[in-house]
């Protein structure tokens, strides 16, 4: 599948900006056709399972406000002229076909691509300018926007503010953005988007879990599902020379405690793959009404049903111990590698359903509601 890079290579791509430089890139989907129109989005913000926001104000005057969803039509149609941007998250969940638009960047892995958040903006309107600690593609959907970027800023955020805005910025590149440009910024860069006539903008951002992030949910997990692991003990002792010291032997039995459950093969590994396979706002999957069979399951693929991923279940594969493990919204399922690596490639899952022979796997992962047979109409 074709990248959105335009004639960059993904390798250079990799090399050169990921994680490194911002890159604008000219109509890295040529003739690019929104599949949701604007209302389509508005119409997804009133709805109760979708994470939305409403965010008005201007820089420099840093009159901000942020209203939380689901709304009502009335308010959105009573909106203003200008100033103003409805973010929707997660999109390509609540309408799968655009998944296939993220499929575009599978150069990356699958369980870096977080979600699909699409904003909606009148002329002037904006969310002030700010930093991410994540990359992000920015993809110019409908109307014209400028972006202004900087790698050097004074990292001071505005107070009182329930975004993290910068108190202050000042530009050192601009481009104004046309449907189908897209713009790559890597964490760290600060970047000020304001929408030049009423649009829409389709920002594919990364998962990029902080250190706190890891060793808070690996704690929770160590003490609340897997056991609360080893526990520390003394050597043989001598008495202390100084009793209120936390000695340097002591400090160093404490580290070793702590990163043993780090192994690659052990706990760790099998907390990576519960944590990684749980989306950031995602919605618990729900199984089918009637529990399916090996036997169903055969007969469906031999009828032409082929089998999809839930769109709310992130699935990935790792190996644990030598062997392969797919995990999927947080739950382990024990799997030979070459059938785990087609269950985790959405485009590989639909062709190869027929050949998959893991049918145990895909009956749970079924009756578990992270797959679902899609039958012959």
């Amino acid at each position: 599948m074709k990248t959105p890079l335009g004639t960059l290579p993904a390798e250079e791509f990799l090399q050169r900006y990921w994680q490194r430089q911002p890159l604008l890139i000219r109509q890295a989907f040529p003739g690019f056709v929104p599949e949701l129109d604007i209302d389509d989005i508005a119409g997804l913000a009133c709805d109760e399972m979708a994470e939305a926001r409403l965010v008005s104000g201007r820089f420099p005057q840093h009159d901000w406000r942020v209203r939380y969803g689901p709304f009502r039509e009335r308010e959105l149609a009573a909106l203003p002229d200008r100033d103003w941007t409805l973010l929707v998250q997660d999109v390509e969940k609540h309408y799968p076909p655009l998944r296939d638009l993220l499929e575009r960047f599978a150069f990356l892995p699958r369980w870096r691509v977080d979600d699909l958040m699409v904003s909606v903006a009148a002329p002037g309107g904006s969310v002030g300018p700010h930093v991410d600690q994540y990359d992000v593609f920015l993809l110019q959907a409908q109307g014209r926007r400028r972006w202004q970027v900087a790698e050097r800023f004074a990292p001071a955020l505005l107070g009182d503010c329930e975004l993290n805005v910068l108190e202050s910025f000042e530009a050192e590149q601009e481009w104004v953005l046309e449907p189908g440009d897209m713009l790559y910024l890597p964490p760290a860069v600060a970047h000020h988007g304001v929408a030049l006539d009423t649009g829409m903008t389709w920002s594919i951002g990364m998962r990029a879990p902080s250190a706190a992030d890891l060793f808070q949910a690996f704690g929770e997990w160590l003490a609340e599902g897997y056991g609360e692991g080893a526990r520390y003990t003394d050597p043989p002792l001598s008495a202390a020379a100084d009793t209120g010291e936390v000695d340097p032997a002591a400090c160093a039995r404490l580290h070793e405690l702590a990163t043993a459950e780090l192994a690659a093969d052990g706990p760790f590994a099998e907390f990576l793959g519960r944590f990684l396979s749980r989306y950031r706002l995602a919605h618990e999957p729900a199984p089918p009404e009637e529990p399916l069979s090996e036997t169903g399951l055969r007969d469906a693929l031999a009828a032409g049903a082929v089998l999809r991923q839930n769109p709310w279940t992130r699935m990935l594969w790792i190996r644990i111990n030598s062997q392969a493990a797919v995990f999927a919204a947080g739950k382990r399922y024990p799997c030979g590698e070459k059938a785990a690596a087609i269950l985790c490639d959405p485009q590989r899952l639909a062709s190869a359903s027929k050949a998959l022979d893991a049918p145990a796997v895909v009956c749970a992962l079924i009756n578990d509601g992270h797959l679902y047979l899609e039958r012959e109409s």
